[in-house]
This record gives C-alpha cells, structure tokens and sequence, in this order.
C-alpha cells in the first residue's frame, strides 16, 4: 500500500496517570506501550497490561507480524512472493478467478453485506474511481502548485466498472473474480478495521487480555485496564480543528469503554488543497466527489470491522440517513461533527461521554 503514516484521528488517552500497575491476590500486572509502522500506512500503537516487559514484548511482535500479514494481502499496490491479494485479484480481472486467503474471501464477502446494508455508500468496487483520485491526490501532494481536481468526465466513465455485482466469490474453492476487465477493488474504506478486528482477537486467545490496539483511526479495547483505580479505558476522538488551528484543544470528547472499537472517518486526515480548499479522500459513490455534510463521524461498535464500515458510510450520508442507518444497527452508537463544529450524538454515546459525566468507573 502508498507508504503514508498518517496522523491518528483518534488520539489513546489512557486514563490512568499512574504508573499503571495493579497488584490482585496472585499477579502483578505493568501497563506497556509501542508502535509500528509498517502495516495499513498507519502508525499502529499498542498498550498492554502484562506480568513482564517480555511477555507484553513477545504479545507485540506477534500483532505486528499480524497486522504486516494482512496488510500484504489487502494490499492493492504491490505483490508479494507466494502470495495472491487483492491486487492480484485485480490484475486479473476478465480474465480468471484467482485463489486466494480465506480471510480475504471473509473480507469481500462482508463487504459485499455492508454494500446492501448502506444502499452503496460502502463500495469496494469503487477502485477504477478511487485510482483517478489517489493520482491526483498524490500529483498535488508533491507539487502543490499542479493540484487540480480530476476532470468529472473521467469520474463518470470509471464509475461504468464499479458493479459489486459483477464481483464474483466462491466460498467453496476460495476464488473471486472480476467479471470485468476494467474493474479494481479498493478495500481502503473496511480493510483497516477488518484487519484490526482479526489481531485483536487472535491475541485475546494468545493471551493478551487487556490492552488497546489502536491503528489510526481505528482503536480497538480489550477488556478492561488492570489498575486499581480504573475499570474503564478512555478514548480520546480527535477535534478536527487541531490539524488547522494552532493550539486547538486536543480532543473533542473522551469515551470510556470496555471490549469495544471506536472509529472515526473524517475531512482532515488525507488530503490535498485545490485552490485554498482541503480536498478529502472520502468519496461519495453518487457524486464522484468528497463527502461534504461533516468534520467527521465516530462510530462506537463492540467489532472493529462494522465500526469502519459504518464509518465511513454515515459520514457520506445526509444527517437524517446517516443517523436512521446508525439507529437501525444494533449496539451502534456514533458522534458527528458537523461542517460548523456543533456535535450531535446519539444517546448511548452520551452515557460513555466524560462531558455528559460518564467516568472511568461506569
């Protein structure tokens, strides 16, 4: 995938100051911390409890083993020795299935689910659109004096090769193939939070039961801190304006949780400027263009997977379809911020807002 680190949007705030160690009748635990780089063009930011440095060390080289995995197969850039991805099924396109992992198979599969689900705001086989912007969002990344927007005429022929329908999965015999030659598949809007979803409970069974793992705009809790004075973790999600105005503050809310994922989509992340306007790189399957009703939108969801999907659909959504979507989506909660900066939420996200008195003890 393109070798960006991205800024997170959503920011760990552990809410324990202390050292973070908790002593029960048998064990003594220490909270741990480190990152990576070279998964999902993210800075990946682990935090453990663990009884020494080298169990939380040995837990780490296993995420990040598992995260560089999927990364290589969900990559859509490059190809790898032995191993068939999504950029091979690409390649491959009107031509022959192509064999590959099976959770590259769940991974369309769920996909396909969230294209009915958001009536085609999540789209993976929006890639023949997607390539014309990533070029010229990296055009105007490295000369920002070129930067320009893509011709909408090119936007629309594209959009001619972006029917999920014509992507074709065996589950039997693990195939998927593009009936047409002209299609690509852009997993960028579900691959993150997939993946996510995968290493956190792979590790949970290797025995790593209480962290956060936290791959950019993707943070994912297992079960609780192990401090003595904290039950609850606390998220801090991103105000959009730090990025833009010195000396913003920080967060916008935090949230407390246990055992679940927060995600957020949002305008300020990856983008390039036009003529003085930030050009995002969150496109509206109708429009061909950036989505334009929010800042951003956080979705709160016990999987990390649904969270970005969800994601990314409510936040190219009107308000009222965005929040009838996030109503109808079971142990869903989400927060938008909309274009002037007021916040809405729904109410279960007030309950686990530190600014409607939610505390880490709840």
């Amino acid at each position: 995938m393109k070798k960006i680190v991205s800024s997170s949007m959503i920011l760990i705030l552990i809410v324990s100051f202390l050292v973070g160690c908790q002593t029960d009748s048998k064990k003594d635990y220490t909270k741990y911390k480190d990152t990576f780089f070279n998964a999902f063009d993210t800075m990946i930011t682990v935090i453990g409890y663990a009884e020494t440095e080298e169990e939380f060390n040995s837990h780490f080289k296993q995420i990040e083993s598992k995260f560089l995995h999927l990364h290589k197969l969900y990559d859509i850039y490059n190809d790898y020795e032995g191993i068939n991805n999504i950029k091979t099924i690409n390649d491959n396109a009107g031509i022959r299935p192509v064999k590959v992992d099976e959770r590259i198979i769940d991974l369309i599969v769920s996909s396909k689910e969230w294209y009915e689900k958001t009536n085609g705001q999540v789209n993976i086989a929006m890639g023949s659109v997607l390539k014309i912007w990533h070029d010229y969002r990296e055009e105007g990344e490295y000369d920002p004096t070129t930067a320009k927007l893509p011709p909408m005429k090119d936007l629309e022929e594209a959009k001619k090769y972006t029917d999920i329908n014509k992507v074709v999965v065996d589950t039997e015999n693990n195939t998927v193939y593009l009936e047409d030659e002209k299609m690509r598949l852009d997993v960028g809007s579900v691959a993150k939070g997939f993946a996510t979803e995968i290493v956190s409970k792979e590790i949970r069974k290797e025995g790593l039961t209480s962290g956060i793992i936290s791959a950019g705009g993707n943070v994912r809790a297992l079960d609780k801190p192990l401090d003595k004075n904290k039950d609850k973790w606390g998220i801090g999600i991103q105000n959009p304006d730090e990025f833009i105005l010195p000396g913003g503050k920080t967060n916008q809310a935090i949230v407390y949780i246990n055992n679940k994922s927060v995600v957020t989509s949002g305008d300020y992340q990856r983008y390039y400027v036009v003529d003085g306007q930030r050009i995002h790189h969150l496109i509206d399957p109708d429009t061909l263009m950036p989505g334009d009703y929010y800042r951003s939108v956080t979705i709160l969801a016990e999987n990390s997977g649904d969270s970005d999907a969800l994601s990314t659909a409510a936040f190219l959504m009107p308000y009222d379809e965005s929040k009838t979507l996030i109503d109808s989506s079971d142990g869903v909660e989400a927060l938008w911020i909309m274009k002037d900066g007021t916040v809405k939420t729904t109410f279960g996200m007030e309950k686990v807002m530190q600014s409607y008195g939610a505390d880490s003890n709840i």
